[in-house]
């Protein structure tokens, strides 16, 4: 099956969309990627749902739903064009959407009691009509519902393309938010522990944005971090975090990590009269440390770090990785033969593909449900979408 998966990160700075082929290989499902597409978001749009996240009003939302629909379409169509295919050699999208709000430890509601949910956008149905694709989306409530966090839904991949037989991996995803898969020796999910472990891009390019009044969204491979130090004073108050202490399952995103956030650091630096190289390289290494924590929670010893995500070009970031977990070496998804900016993407593909072939999508170990689901919503692009996919699966 040819698969593509869109996906958008809590930067919200644009869509990522992976064609990959998605088959079987005796009994284990082979993933091997086709071709990878980023759609930057204009800086405009950029801001507009960053905004929205945290004051939209509905129809703004509403707006914005339809508007990203369009984009993410468009994301798919050009990466069918970049693999010089067509719509209709594509047989499903999977779609993320763009989360706008992600509350999994709940709000007390009069006779309910607490209602934990999450909201991502970027309709659907436009993505399906635009495109012509069957299109599966809405991943994370349906685990939500189930008791659990609806986060992260990418370690399964994680263990389907990464898990080694004598090795026990680490896989770090450094997106907006950084998370953390650890991967004892052998095969499947048995004994896999996954969590986000706290901050990562969406802290490092706030400041800057902050900094520059939006003239510049990214602080450029750690270049400014790697000329500051790092202030032991403030790293200490945000090592503090009560979420970094937390137990898993856990899951965070920017009702913790946004706007109240870089106004306590923007607060602090002031305070301690501290130059933005020194805000950065402090904000880096508490990236680094965060992610750290992780060692905590998992047992059974640790071979190698696998780091992805957009933060990997962050040469500040990476440098302070290797510190925190030496002796244990630490690489990227690169150098074993995947795309770290893609491997999300890819992630939402695979998961489309579970939800079509009638297959479990979450762990309940790692986001706390009560039991396995299959996830997400599917918009059918005509009558037959369910018999083609099963013929494609050699199911009847």
């Amino acid at each position: 099956m040819k698969v593509i998966g869109l996906m958008s990160g809590t930067s919200g700075d644009g869509v990522d969309a992976a064609l990959v082929e998605i088959g079987r290989r005796k009994s284990n499902v082979h993933v091997e990627m086709v071709a990878f597409h980023p759609l930057p978001y204009p800086r405009s749009l950029q801001q507009r749902i960053l905004s929205a996240s945290v004051s939209g009003t509905v129809s703004e939302l509403c707006h914005l739903n339809a508007l990203l629909g369009e984009w993410f379409a468009n994301a798919a169509l050009g990466v069918i064009r970049a693999a010089k295919l067509h719509p209709k050699d594509i047989d499903l999208i999977g779609s993320h959407g763009q989360t706008v709000q992600h509350l999994p430890y709940g709000i007390k509601d009069s006779g309910v009691g607490a209602i934990r949910s999450t909201l991502q956008i970027a309709e659907p149905a436009v993505i399906a009509e635009r495109t012509g694709i069957t299109t599966v989306a809405n991943f994370r409530p349906r685990d939500i519902a189930a008791g659990g966090q609806g986060a992260p839904l990418t370690p399964g991949v994680h263990a389907l393309l990464f898990r080694h037989p004598r090795r026990a991996r680490l896989i770090v995803n450094l997106g907006g938010i950084s998370n953390v898969t650890h991967l004892p020796r052998g095969s499947g999910v048995k004994g896999l522990v996954a969590f986000d472990t706290g901050p990562a891009n969406m802290v490092l390019d706030g400041l800057m944005a902050r900094t520059t009044n939006g003239r510049t969204l990214m602080d450029r491979e750690g270049r400014l971090a790697g000329r500051g130090k790092v202030d032991g004073r403030l790293l200490a108050k945000l090592l503090a975090h009560p979420y970094l202490s937390q137990a898993p399952p856990k899951s965070t995103g920017r009702e913790a990590f946004g706007v109240k956030m870089l106004d306590e650091l923007t607060g602090m630096q002031q305070a301690q009269q501290l130059a933005i190289e020194d805000l950065l390289a402090t904000c880096s290494r508490w990236t680094a440390e965060a992610v750290g924590t992780a060692r905590r929670w998992i047992h059974g010893g640790l071979d190698e770090v696998i780091v992805g995500g957009g933060g990997v070009r962050n040469r500040a970031v990476m440098r302070h990785l290797a510190e925190v977990f030496t002796p244990v070496p630490v690489s990227t998804f690169e150098s074993h033969g995947w795309d770290s900016k893609a491997l999300e993407a890819v992630a939402f593909a695979v998961l489309a593909y579970q939800t079509a072939t009638e297959q479990y999508g979450n762990v309940p170990s790692v986001t706390g449900a009560s039991h396995p689901s299959v996830l997400g919503c599917i918009v059918p692009n005509g009558p037959g979408w369910l018999s083609r996919i099963r013929s494609l699966h050699g199911r009847k």
